[in-house]
């Protein structure tokens, strides 16, 4: 295996070391949340094989985009750094289906248990959507990386957009139904809801239409179904030139840090989602009031 490249004039080397680091502190934060889970009641009840479903979906999460980090590799190209057949494309793509998947399963679970204390309708009927579209998501992202047609990174990352452009607005009806430490918890994943939809439109989706009418224009051949499976399965090209990685290494970055955080949160939920009640903003009467009302208007009285 060739390490000539790990030299700090290399800025790929810089870049590689970076998630490294990164991704072995998100490792830690995670072992931490399982040690601090069988600390509590719930855990030490549960006892000590049992896994809250938040915390193993963030588990899979975490551990795919250290994979990933440690061997990166950008689908549509077939470029990577090392040699080897973990880098290929058909596993590197697979596992971070999966982990994906998970991902947004952590969302939908904690937008529902939020409008279930809540009562919030509009952020628990988009806790029920934004799987499937997910889903839709990374078959388009498939398409991409078989035909190496940009088109299908437009389309993935397009629904990627609107995925969190909903469950912004299910977090905004939800920072009105609750107080105190929640309400800010939920402005502060607002907001970074809003920054993540910003980049995505300013940056991200706009790059990969650059990308996809750049080939149109030089008349690409794509590979057909069996011919692509073949190719990211067999063929992936080791490169060190920073060239090559530019483009990818932002949303990259991103990615295996702040989307692992907050996936490392969202696991974290469950360890507090048993307080939930104490900060809801109570918007019906109380019972007694309800039966004096209704016993006015049966009465033909005024309330």
């Amino acid at each position: 295996m060739q390490l000539d490249w790990l030299a700090w004039s290399n800025p790929v080397a810089i870049w590689w070391g970076f998630l490294i680091l990164v991704s072995a502190g998100n490792i830690a934060l995670l072992l931490g949340l399982f040690s601090y889970f069988h600390k509590t009641r719930v855990g030490r009840r549960a006892g000590l094989f049992a896994v809250e479903p938040l915390l193993a979906l963030g588990a899979v999460y975490v551990l795919v985009c250290a994979f990933r980090s440690v061997l990166p590799r950008a689908d549509v190209q077939r470029i990577c750094l090392f040699d080897t057949w973990l880098s290929s494309v058909l596993i590197g793509r697979s596992v971070a289906t999966i982990a994906e998947i998970c991902f947004v399963v952590q969302w939908a679970i904690v937008l529902r248990a939020l409008a279930d204390a809540a009562r919030a309708d509009t952020a628990r009927n988009i806790s029920r959507i934004i799987v499937p579209l997910v889903v839709l998501a990374e078959g388009c992202s498939w398409y991409a990386v078989i035909t190496t047609n940009y088109f299908g990174n437009v389309l993935e990352n397009s629904l990627w957009t609107a995925i969190f452009l909903v469950i912004g607005v299910a977090l905004l009806q939800l920072f009105t139904r609750f107080q105190g430490v929640v309400q800010l918890a939920i402005a502060a994943a607002a907001a970074g809801t809003a920054g993540y939809v910003i980049f995505m439109c300013a940056i991200d989706v706009p790059m990969y239409v650059v990308r996809w009418r750049a080939e149109l224009a030089a008349a690409k051949p794509l590979l057909g179904f069996f011919a692509g499976l073949h190719d990211v399965a067999t063929r992936w090209v080791v490169t060190h030139d920073i060239a090559r990685w530019r483009g990818e290494i932002t949303w990259m970055s991103l990615y295996f840090s702040a989307a692992v955080w907050m996936s490392l949160l969202l696991a974290g939920f469950a360890l507090v989602k048993h307080v939930l009640p104490r900060y809801c903003v109570r918007r019906l009467l109380p019972k007694p009031a309800s039966r004096r009302l209704a016993a006015a208007r049966s009465a033909g009285g005024a309330p």
